[in-house]
């Protein structure tokens, strides 16, 4: 039997699948695509970890001189002999990532550009011994080399200047890729350097992309699509390839045929509907992808085993900052539109297609939510479904995973606001702790007036219950003195949420039911009844607790109900 091929976890080099046995969904169409419809300078964008970076790796591979042909054997590109005979290994290359390109202050990310373009300069050294270079010329070459960037029109050339060097020794025009454009830019507003970032890549691009007779084409790639007139001044022919575009949309994230062909490939056929609740639903152009990070991380843990427990890996991957800034600034149209969102409805919402960090700081507050609500889109965290009237965009969360991400962040938000008021949230944890279910409820029931709720929609059930759930442990969790934990094995089963109390010997069983269409009693019956048939607080007494409250709390929109027993 042929031995299956590794799943490509982390991996960023195109020679590194045939190299190592690792199994590629292929995307070497896109090498035609962008031969036959390109600009001089190319941006695409799309969120993270969707292919950015080892798409570039493949332009490189295939375009630069001296690369190894058969890497392309038997892929999608290959069946273009005409295009690979004129293009593949016939062009010098010039590749940098700016991802980490990033500090504190500008200083130190000028300094961290430095040594990126200085990496790239070293991996031509060998233009060094080109007889078609002057001295003068190698003289240059050897100040990028070293990293000599005192001068900053030294950096602000050095680009510009490989390409010109690169064309006196091969007598063509060099390709140009620039991975992650816009990482610097966001770093810069997050520390307070913007201005001067701006201005240094504002200065690296102008050189190198405009005007430049050594440059064949150039290729960038980021998340977001930044303003024109604060980077891409004055460049002609440039185009830009969103994630509403229709064209190029299949080559970023997996298509559904893709993951079929995965899963088959696996044998984890099985595992189709459940990848596609949580990963699909992203919709660039007019084709459905999925995220092929969580694809593949999950597939890895699909194969050390079957029962293994689905993963937010996507979301794991970063700090998700970007929903928090929206529910900081959230007017009370904002809490209804994300209350819309999280039950699976959609939004309708006007755009901007080109933006700036420094819309950020508008006073003007529809002005900041109008540029949150373009990023969201931008980075993953809403996608498309379809236009509505006046050009506007109609808005949804994509998948279960990302749908996690807003309730976390609703719960965190949720939290620091109610624990602010620190006396009414002290009262609700001590009714908590002394079993004043009346008092609990009515402290509860004031907080979700001051919350997001979510509404009564096609949205499964356990969703809802897990969003309200998230909410009350969130709370209750910020009691520093307490043991909280959730679904903690108990008795014959899981609860919802088990409290105890040192100081008291005291224990709480919580068991949170969403109420279908304001059915407080049933639900509440419902969730005191699961806690009794499964002995929830069989746990607690094997621990010694010596008093034990038992709630079932059910939940509908901004209110509750609440059902108690003293065991």
């Amino acid at each position: 039997m042929e031995k299956k091929k590794k799943l490509p976890i982390g991996i960023e080099f195109f020679k590194d699948f045939k190299r190592d046995h690792f199994y590629y969904v292929d995307k070497t169409g896109f090498i035609g695509e962008l031969v036959n419809t390109r600009g001089s300078v190319n941006l695409f964008t799309r969120p993270r970890r969707f292919g950015k970076s080892l798409n570039m790796d493949m332009l490189k591979t295939f375009f630069e001189i001296g690369t190894d042909l058969s890497l392309f054997d038997g892929l999608e590109i290959s069946k273009e002999a005409a295009l690979c005979e004129q293009y593949m290994g016939k062009y010098p290359v010039i590749s940098i990532s700016l991802k980490d390109v990033t500090g504190l202050n500008f200083q130190t990310a000028y300094g961290m550009l430095g040594i990126i373009v200085s990496e790239e300069a070293g991996r031509l050294e060998f233009l060094l011994g080109s007889d078609r270079l002057t001295l003068a010329d190698k003289k240059k070459l050897t100040r990028l080399i070293e990293g000599d960037f005192e001068k900053e029109f030294y950096l602000y050339n050095s680009l510009r200047l490989l390409s010109q060097l690169l064309f006196k020794h091969y007598d063509v025009p060099s390709i140009v890729l620039i991975d992650e454009y816009d990482v610097p830019l966001d770093k810069a507003y997050q520390n307070g350097y913007y201005p001067e970032m701006v201005n240094l890549i504002r200065s690296l691009f102008s050189q190198v992309l405009k005007t430049n007779n050594s440059l064949y084409f150039a290729v960038i790639t980021g998340c977001l699509r930044i303003a024109k007139e604060s980077i891409f001044t004055g460049l002609n022919n440039f185009k830009v390839r969103t994630i509403s575009d229709i064209r190029y949309s299949e080559y970023f994230g997996f298509t559904t045929d893709e993951v079929k062909k995965l899963l088959c490939y696996y044998g984890l056929e099985e595992k189709f509907a459940i990848l596609k609740e949580w990963y699909d639903g992203y919709h660039f152009g007019h084709t459905e992808v999925y995220c092929p990070w969580d694809v593949i991380n999950q597939c890895d843990k699909f194969l050390e085993s079957r029962d293994a427990a689905m993963e937010a890996h996507w979301a794991n991957s970063s700090s998700n900052t970007i929903v928090q800034d929206i529910l900081t600034d959230a007017t009370e149209t904002t809490k209804s539109e994300i209350e819309a969102l999280i039950s699976g409805e959609a939004v309708e919402k006007s755009l901007i297609p080109e933006l700036t960090y420094t819309d950020l700081d508008s006073k003007d507050i529809d002005v900041r939510q109008t540029y949150l609500w373009s990023v969201l889109l931008a980075a993953g965290y809403l996608t498309e479904s379809g236009k509505a009237k006046r050009g506007q965009c109609r808005l949804v969360i994509p998948n279960k995973e990302v749908l996690g991400i807003y309730e976390k962040k609703i719960s965190s938000w949720f939290r620091v606001n109610i624990t602010g008021n620190q006396a009414d949230w002290k009262k609700f944890c001590n009714a908590i702790g002394t079993g004043d279910a009346k008092a609990v409820e009515e402290i509860f029931n004031g907080f979700l007036a001051e919350s997001i709720s979510i509404r009564d929609t096609f949205v499964k059930k356990e969703l809802k219950e897990n969003f309200y759930h998230g909410i009350l442990l969130g709370l209750l969790k910020a009691e520093g003195s307490w043991i909280a934990k959730s679904n903690a094995e108990s008795g014959s089963g899981y609860t919802d949420i088990k409290i105890v109390i040192p100081a008291s010997r005291t224990g709480c069983v919580i068991e949170v039911k969403y109420a279908e269409g304001g059915s407080f009693e049933a639900a509440c019956k419902k969730a005191m009844e699961q806690i009794e048939g499964n002995g929830y607080a069989a746990a607690l007494k094997q621990e010694g607790i010596m008093q034990i409250h038992k709630y079932g709390i059910a939940c509908y929109k901004k209110s509750c109900k609440i059902a108690y027993c003293r065991e």
